[in-house]
């Protein structure tokens, strides 16, 4: 650490000092995802000290992207930069004490070990169910913490799991939505300040695991309204007060991929073709009524067909799709998640 005075605001806090100010030197700190609440939290957490913080996103910039997501601008745009190279560069200017790593990388089942190696906490930044219980059983079966987080319109929620120590994300959910029924902010909007709460939750919380002050980590699942200015703190089922087939089980059906999704490029036909495994069926009329916000949608009882910007996107009743407008997987997959939801 070159210039460890750079940080005295923070070590002169009691629940940190300059004992704490090391231990946040010799951290490491995994941001999935670099939206919204990625960005924000990325930004604080290399501000505050921490040695090495990994930047995982598959996502490039879109200029809808500035509203709420802090560290680019219009130049990175206009670039057409991947959001991890551009979180880097802003990133590297801000602290050059530290190691910041960019990965423009798709996170999923083949990847997460490589990804998340060496790794003590994660924060969630993703837009996807799927990718959340990936992370979920990546925790569980490695032992690392990590905290979950989400908003969409005027809400947030977040969530800290401590593998073995608490309830896990599955206590919560314990299941992905079906596809088409989770709402995402491409459809239902979001307001700036909902997420940017969200991602300081997150910090601060990180900021307590890696200080090694657990017993100040708070276990309940919060939810806010920032318009309303509502606020609740919900308790969380232990393991052993209901079965859950990760706590209490140890199955991890994303990592080991009975679970998620997989995908295909179909070739000659710019497309990539994306399955989604025991998904519950589609529900073609309510996806219809989102999906019309956003281009022409038609549909019958096998399938819904939506044109929307460049892309043609079919839906087959059991979640599986078809993403024409692009041979890339990861970019596939986003445009799943943003659409369809899931």
């Amino acid at each position: 650490m070159t210039d460890f005075f750079r940080y005295k605001r923070q070590f002169m806090l009691p629940q940190i000092g300059t004992e704490g100010q090391r231990k946040l030197a010799r951290a490491s700190v995994a941001i999935v995802g670099l939206g919204a609440l990625g960005s924000v939290s990325a930004n604080l957490l290399v501000r505050a000290g921490i040695g090495r913080v990994r930047l995982i996103d598959r996502d490039f910039l879109e200029l809808n992207n500035l509203q709420r997501q802090v560290l680019y601008d219009e130049e990175d745009v206009y670039q057409n930069l991947p959001k991890a190279i551009a979180a880097f560069n802003k990133l590297r200017k801000i602290n050059s004490d530290i190691e910041i790593e960019a990965e423009a990388a798709d996170i999923n089942a083949d990847t997460i070990d490589e990804l998340l190696e060496g790794i003590n906490l994660v924060i969630d930044g993703t837009d996807n169910f799927e990718t959340r219980f990936l992370l979920n059983d990546f925790s569980l079966a490695k032992k690392i913490p990590w905290i979950y987080g989400g908003a969409v319109g005027m809400e947030g929620l977040t969530y800290v799991i401590l593998p073995g120590e608490g309830p896990c994300l599955r206590c919560l959910f314990e299941e992905a939505p079906p596809a088409g029924e989770f709402r995402t902010c491409d459809i239902a909007g979001v307001l700036a300040s909902a997420a940017h709460w969200v991602a300081t939750f997150q910090a601060v919380e990180a900021m307590k695991i890696l200080l090694e002050r657990k017993g100040e980590v708070d276990r309940r699942l919060w939810k806010a309204d920032l318009w309303k200015k509502e606020f609740k703190a919900i308790e969380v089922a232990k393991p052993g007060q209901k079965s859950c087939s990760g706590c209490e089980r140890g199955e991890y059906p994303y990592l080991g991929r009975e679970r998620g999704s997989r995908t295909v490029t179909l070739c000659g036909r710019n497309a990539v073709q994306i399955f989604q495994s025991h998904a519950a069926p589609v529900d073609f009329q309510n996806l219809a009524r989102k999906l019309s916000l956003e281009g022409d949608v038609k549909y019958n009882e096998y399938l819904l067909k939506a044109s929307i910007s460049t892309y043609q996107i079919t839906v087959f009743t059991n979640g599986r799709a078809i993403i024409q407008g692009t041979e890339d997987p990861a970019q596939a997959k986003t445009i799943y998640s943003k659409y369809i939801g899931g």
